[in-house]
């Protein structure tokens, strides 16, 4: 059987824990860039990325590659690809195109060069052409062009990944799901041991945490992707691999998980949001001000997604002292915890007097973060703990 090319993007810093996450799933031919990751398989696998990978944003499916240095070359390599033979001429569509270090320099023109070539193959094919719709397309269509060179995709995902469905408010939270998933990762969390967000906002890290934790697949947790709108959809195939996703979860597995948060408002909406997940009993969501942090039993992870305000020369005069009253909480009262914090905000960071053991560069959307781990210690002479 032919191998199938993909390529998953995800946030830059996310690159290998992506390319750990396709090798369980059974991705061959694997190899990272920045801001994704390339792999080949059979069809079923294009389905299992979007079932299963936590830090993917999107999985696309390549088609083609081809030299477009002008305009007649993008429409004649775009419009070599047999489009009827992959959709129907009634789904609708539209071209997500970047160009960098190219003859053609403006990725609308080349978006909009690329669709007149789609439904031209349509029109001539069919004696009619796909509408288009760039907000809720049925079947996206993905164009690359790098120093001239073009690649062609069909976007398998449709919605980006990261929406998982459960959010009461999407736009209120800063911090994407495959970031969240990608940080705990990155924490090597897995459930085992307790979590803790002291700044959980709406909820993010604890509920993507009881997602690892329950080995809850995300693509569970929603109905549309844009390869169910594809010719080649084998809809009892992705029925079976659904089957088995659920059967694979265990719910039972997972340690403590609690999010803290200063603002009522915003423990309400993280309520609700693990209710629509189904975790309402599995997280535990309180009003606490991250100074007063004071965890009890065995000791585990702290991961948090503090505000990061704007530079501390001018800017928020609350930044710094929510730094410090989190550092004092830390440094006081969680002696053999290990904490991890995304930082995008280098001088509020400074306040929490602490020393990282390691640091990863990571992007939160365009703000350049780090995520900050300390190991935290007890001070036997003061009764209090201290960052190794």
């Amino acid at each position: 059987m032919e191998k199938i090319r993909y390529f998953a993007t995800t946030s830059k810093g996310l690159e290998e824990t992506l390319a750990a996450e396709i090798v369980a799933i059974g991705g061959e031919g694997i190899s990272a860039v920045t801001g994704g990751v390339s792999f080949s398989g059979d069809a079923a696998l294009g389905m299992r990325a979007n079932l299963w990978l936590r830090t993917a944003n999107r999985v696309l499916r390549h088609l083609s590659d081809f030299f477009a240095p002008t305009p007649e070359a993008l429409y004649d390599g775009v419009k070599a690809i047999r489009w009827p033979e992959l959709f129907a001429v009634t789904r609708t569509i539209a071209v997500d195109a970047t160009v960098r270090d190219s003859g053609i320099t403006h990725s609308h023109f080349a978006a909009q060069k690329a669709k007149d070539a789609v439904v031209d193959a349509f029109r001539e094919a069919c004696g009619s052409r796909p509408d288009v719709d760039r907000l809720a397309a049925q079947v996206r269509i993905n164009l690359r062009i790098v120093r001239d060179e073009a690649t062609l995709s069909l976007d398998l995902s449709g919605e980006s990944l990261n929406r998982r469905g459960y959010r009461t408010d999407p736009a209120a939270a800063s911090l994407r799901e495959t970031l969240a998933a990608g940080i705990l990762l990155l924490a090597e969390y897995g459930g085992e041991r307790p979590l803790i967000d002291p700044a959980c906002g709406a909820g993010t890290i604890p509920i993507e945490a009881a997602l690892i934790a329950s080995n809850t697949a995300p693509g569970l947790l929603r109905d549309d992707f844009g390869f169910k709108n594809l010719h080649d959809f084998d809809p009892k195939r992705w029925t079976r691999l659904v089957a088995e996703a659920g059967d694979a979860v265990q719910p039972r597995r997972m340690a403590p998980i609690s999010g803290y948060d200063i603002s009522p408002v915003s423990l309400n909406d993280a309520r609700r949001n693990a209710h629509n997940v189904g975790f309402s009993d599995r997280i535990s969501f309180s009003v606490r001000d991250v100074s007063a942090l004071a965890p009890e039993g065995v000791p585990g992870l702290i991961v948090c997604n503090p505000p990061y305000g704007v530079r501390l020369k001018g800017g928020d005069a609350g930044i710094e002292p929510f730094y410090a009253g989190l550092g004092k909480a830390l440094k006081d009262h969680c002696g053999g915890w290990t904490a991890w914090i995304l930082s995008g905000n280098a001088d509020a960071t400074r306040a929490l007097k602490l020393k990282t053991s390691h640091r990863i560069p990571i992007m939160n959307g365009p703000i350049d973060c780090r995520f900050l781990r300390y190991d935290l210690r007890p001070n036997a002479s003061e009764g209090k703990t201290q960052a190794r």
